[in-house]
């Protein structure tokens, strides 16, 4: 009996551990059960005989549980020609301590494979001994356990239990007649059991148990999905710490489980990839990515686009101008809205990139025309105040009907004045050809004079008057003169000038302004004055 001592003393210590351990709030539970058993030794033929256990469980976590009982056993065995006794009985209480692990769980159900340590005490009893004295007795044999069972749920205290296992004793003597081959025992258990600690059952199989759920995270225990959000209970608390009473945790619009699954977004955080709109608006409203902050990478970030400067996050170039809204906005200060921010007639791209004008000034070269008008109607450069280098700005040369792409025809930088109503002026160097009204080459600087003062002042009016000398016939000089006149006004009227500004007259020779005797002054008294009216 003394090599079973420290069997016992283990055992002992060990139900006492778990009847200490058991004063924690973890899943306690006894149960009772009744079944089957046959013994595993010599015996001819050994019939079923009764079992019954009592027992107790205590949790140690979800996957583990603690299990001590008693188990008692009635074992049996025929042996109608063998040695002069025919049949025996056995009674066997076996105190054991086992573990099981739950190595499937589907909420109410699990199933379980154990292992354990037991000690049989037997006691045989033989019916007809006379020729076998070795088949009576009783004593302690090691009978370790091992099996497999199932446990369901019904409720928060009770569950139904089956159970099959195997002892192999180490023993020879637990059932006659001895053979010197150790015997074993195969038994069946079904069994109830109530639940009077901590119900850590995972009735929704969401990975909490009802216990956790009711008085912790106080979601429905029935529910593996309290909130509704497409993740379970048991996720949201150990995995991605997000509320499981609450669809939306970070309120951006999307639900959890869509976070997680659809779109990869953070459910902790309401702007995952911080652009200043939330993940909800982004995926619903504006249709951009809420996980990359600039989603047409023109350089703005969708809350910048959508808040601050009210471009398209989906377009990088919102006006269709060439310029992304970043290259707009942060290098050429232009309006990422208008296509053409100085209203010159052409877009900021084309000005930055083909004809590097400037997008912010109408006018680059402030010549008077706008770039968008040098380019497409003048055909002048935009970039060149004056294009043909004639010395006159290329607009001033358009308001006066110059060429601005010809510099012979510049000129303007002096005129004949406003003059004084009344005053009279000798246009000196025109001359015509002898005889005729035809103006000759040499006449077109003083001319010139003429129309730069009537442009310069739009709001003087003229009279060209034409003078002869007195060589010839009269009326004759008066008729050249009067022509004459007539081609000096057509000659302004060419160049733009309003024809109802300028009054013509010949006077042939009737004023001279220098005697008749002589060349010179026959040429002094053949001219063309220029005189103020209005």
């Amino acid at each position: 009996m003394k090599k079973y001592f420290t069997t016992v003393v283990i055992l002992v210590l060990s139900i006492f551990a778990l009847y200490n351990h058991s004063q924690s709030e973890e899943y306690q539970a006894i149960g009772i059960g009744g079944g089957t058993a046959w013994g595993i030794n010599e015996s001819v033929a050994r019939p079923m005989g009764f079992q019954g256990r009592l027992f107790y469980v205590h949790s140690l976590n979800n996957d583990f549980w603690l299990e001590g009982g008693v188990s008692y056993q009635s074992l049996n065995g025929e042996n109608p020609d063998l040695g002069g006794y025919s049949d025996y009985k056995t009674s066997l209480i076996v105190p054991d301590i086992r573990i099981r692990w739950n190595v499937l769980n589907f909420g109410q159900v699990k199933i379980y494979p154990f292992v354990g340590l037991g000690l049989g005490i037997y006691n045989n009893t033989e019916y007809q001994a006379a020729e076998a004295p070795d088949a009576e007795g009783s004593g302690l044999a090691l009978t370790p356990p091992i099996g497999l069972g199932i446990s369901y749920r019904i409720n928060h205290n009770f569950a139904i239990e089956l159970s099959g296992q195997g002892n192999y004793t180490l023993s020879d003597r637990i059932n006659p007649p001895l053979d010197d081959k150790n015997d074993g025992i195969w038994s069946a258990l079904l069994a109830v059991s109530y639940n009077f600690g901590r119900d850590d059952n995972d009735t929704d199989g969401d990975g909490l148990g009802n216990d956790e759920e009711k008085n912790l995270t106080k979601t429905d225990p029935n529910n593996p999905d309290t909130d509704g959000d497409g993740l379970s209970d048991g996720d949201e608390i150990k995995k991605y710490f997000t509320d499981p009473l609450k669809a939306d945790t970070d309120g951006d619009g999307l639900k959890d489980g869509d976070e997680v699954n659809k779109y990869r977004t953070d459910p902790l955080k309401a702007d995952s990839d911080v652009d200043g709109l939330n993940d909800g608006d982004e995926v619903n409203k504006y249709n951009t990515d809420p996980l990359k902050s600039d989603t047409d990478g023109d350089g703005l970030i969708d809350g910048d686009e959508v808040f601050k400067f009210k471009t398209d996050p989906l377009k990088a170039d919102t006006d269709g101008d060439g310029l992304k809204d970043g290259e707009e906005v942060n290098i050429h200060k232009t309006d990422p809205l208008k296509a053409d921010t100085d209203g010159d007639g052409l877009k900021d791209g084309e000005e930055v990139n083909k004809h590097k004008t400037n997008p912010l000034k109408t006018d680059t070269d402030e010549d008077g025309l706008n770039d968008g008008d040098e380019l497409n109607k003048h055909k002048t450069n935009p970039l060149v105040k004056d294009t043909d280098k004639g010395g006159v700005g290329d607009g001033d040369e358009v308001k006066k009907n110059q060429n601005p792409l010809d510099g012979s025809d510049d000129f303007g930088k002096k005129s004949l004045g406003p003059q004084e109503i009344g005053k009279k002026m000798v246009l000196e160097g025109v001359v015509f050809e002898t005889g005729k009204s035809r103006i000759t080459p040499e006449s077109d600087e003083i001319l010139l004079q003429a129309y730069e003062t009537m442009v310069n002042f739009p709001d003087i009016e003229v009279m060209i008057s034409g003078h002869t000398d007195n060589v010839g016939n009269r009326n004759k000089n008066t008729k050249l003169s009067q022509d004459r006149a007539d081609a000096v006004k057509a000659w302004l009227v060419s160049k733009g000038i309003n024809a109802g500004r300028i009054q013509t007259q010949g006077f042939g020779p009737d004023k001279p302004i220098a005697p008749n005797d002589t060349p010179e002054n026959k040429q002094k008294n053949r001219r063309i004055e220029f005189e103020r009216i209005k």
